[in-house]
């Protein structure tokens, strides 16, 4: 399907938006900070209604993974050409944008997080040219990495995002920005090395034959290098079950693990967000960790088929470890910030059980997980942005009795802590239990242990609202405003959202569910050994 204006695909409208109104910005006065302001909202605004218009235009009913015809909003066009390159051969890069059911979900979740970040920057006094240039270079990044169908540009727009968000954490975070900030790049540097490594290997493992001149030539096209009879059987990558692929998908998957994150390369993560300022934190929890986990489900399922099926078992006590870990530390912390920090890594656990079990209810929970633990985190940070601001402070036990002192803050900050625990009627209930059903039917020990991470997610969710909002309101306390009405726009929508797919999933499931069950048939076809078992 086509969808153009100015005949641009609408998928390049959606990723370069914001690169335009980074240009308008940096062109208005450093002293109108208001025109910065309300430029940044006009160019995220528009594209959400594209993201609209892709999920009114969306068929649900095409599968995609594979099979570039059943892609949809798909552009394509050569971007770099270099011939005969001494021991390269000829380097054929091409611009390949296009979606299917596992990215429309997140380019949704993109465009929205994106906006309502802009808003929860308002209060943002330094630098605001650079601050919010810098917010929409990193949208685009983010945008570009879930529309890339050819792994070269898949990685420039990987690696773009990393630079601005950099920055945002070294210049406008907390006391301990600059520590934070080197840390986060020096982990998804090495990742992203890593990753470059597989690239290239799969790169001159993966060649077509140009028909117009019957040249032999290596592609970075994603849907090429899941296709077996491209591979080269005397290349590196060429064959199944070969020594060189599991380390390839080793090295990939620890690319992707640091920005899930997955213990142990998780530490980066409390650092990043008790640093960063609340805009950011909003971002990086509700968009770029679904990074990491959308790369193991572009790349390393389709790509690796044989590596995902050896490394299944792995895979899930990993996501065990996530859960029950993020969730035990999440319970010893004071400052609020770095128990929600600790509540992602658990939450995220979740998809790691989910896309482990290789089956369609498991990797069905584990996209929707993705999509809901967007939509939840980014109420939970903006709920400690909004109390930070008040107080400036966030430690848990400096509070109390804040109920009857901010009510309507207390009724939104209710529902996302009921939705981050799981309680049935809310989103993030749907998503965890068709991992969890997905998972127990492969690995049932390993799924009934996990389990301990939805009574300890409520002990530390109940703990915190007890603590906070219950109890005796301190003196100090007492003149605080309850929630305006900026905070509000920024909740309701993501509170509508998580009720309503908590009460009616099918909107979601039917975007992915027919991508969902070709990944999973591609995956146990393609591994050629049978599936995990109980």
């Amino acid at each position: 399907m086509e969808l153009k204006f100015l005949n641009i695909g609408i998928l390049t409208w959606i990723t370069f938006l914001p690169i335009i109104g980074m240009i308008f910005i940096l062109l208005i006065p450093k002293q109108n900070g208001n025109a910065i302001r309300w430029t940044s909202v006009v160019f995220t605004g528009l594209q959400v209604i594209l993201a609209v218009l892709i999920y009114l235009g969306f068929n649900r009913s095409l599968p995609g993974i594979n099979n570039a015809e059943t892609f949809q909003f798909v552009e394509k066009f050569n971007w770099i050409n270099v011939q005969s390159v001494p021991w390269v051969g000829r380097i054929d890069i091409d611009y390949f944008v296009g979606i299917d059911g596992l990215s429309v979900t997140m380019v949704l979740l993109t465009a929205l997080i994106s906006f309502i970040a802009v808003f929860a920057s308002w209060n943002i006094k330094k630098s605001l040219n650079g601050y919010f240039a810098l917010l929409l270079l990193l949208d685009t990044g983010m945008m570009g990495v879930f529309v890339s169908l050819d792994f070269f540009l898949f990685y420039v727009f990987w690696e773009v995002m990393l630079l601005p968000m950099y920055f945002l954490i070294g210049i406008w975070g907390g006391p301990r920005r600059e520590y934070a900030a080197i840390k986060f790049f020096l982990y998804t540097l090495f990742g992203s090395v890593l990753m470059l490594l597989v690239m290239l290997a799969l790169y001159f493992s993966v060649s077509y034959v140009d028909p117009a001149t019957g040249e032999k030539v290596h592609t970075f096209n994603m849907l090429m290098m899941m296709n077996p009879a491209n591979y080269d059987p005397n290349s590196l990558l060429g064959g199944l079950h070969t020594f060189w692929r599991y380390i390839a998908y080793v090295g990939l998957f620890i690319g992707f693990a640091i920005k899930v994150p997955i213990f142990p390369f998780h530490t980066w993560l409390p650092d990043a967000h008790v640093e960063a300022p609340t805009a950011i934190s909003v971002i990086l929890a509700g968009v770029l960790l679904k990074m990491g986990t959308y790369g193991l489900l572009r790349v390393s399922f389709p790509m690796f088929p044989d590596g995902m099926v050896y490394f299944a078992i792995p895979l899930a006590m990993l996501g065990f470890i996530n859960i029950v870990y993020g969730a035990l530390v999440a319970m010893a912390q004071t400052d609020f910030k770095k128990l929600i920090a600790y509540s992602s890594i658990s939450h995220m656990g979740v998809v790691i059980l989910g896309m482990a079990a290789l089956n369609t209810q498991g990797v069905t929970g584990a996209v929707m997980q993705m999509f809901n633990h967007g939509t939840i985190t980014a109420m939970l940070f903006l709920i400690v942005g909004v109390i930070y601001d008040r107080a400036h402070t966030r430690g848990l036990n400096d509070f109390g009795g804040l109920a009857q002192q901010m009510p309507r803050y207390t009724g939104i900050v209710t529902v996302a802590f009921f939705a981050a625990l799981g309680l049935p009627g809310l989103s993030g209930f749907i998503s965890e239990a068709f991992a969890f059903l997905g998972a127990f039917q492969v690995f049932r020990w390993i799924t009934i242990a996990s389990t301990l991470g939805i009574v300890l997610t409520a002990a530390y969710m109940l703990w915190t609202l007890q603590r906070v909002f219950l109890g005796t309101l301190p003196e100090k306390w007492k003149n605080l405003p309850d929630i305006n009405g900026r905070e509000l726009f920024t909740l309701i929508p993501l509170a509508i959202i998580v009720i309503f797919l908590g009460i009616y999933p099918s909107p979601l499931i039917d975007l992915m569910n027919s991508s969902v069950n070709h990944l999973v048939e591609f995956v146990s076809a393609g591994a050629g050994m049978p599936m995990p078992t109980p």
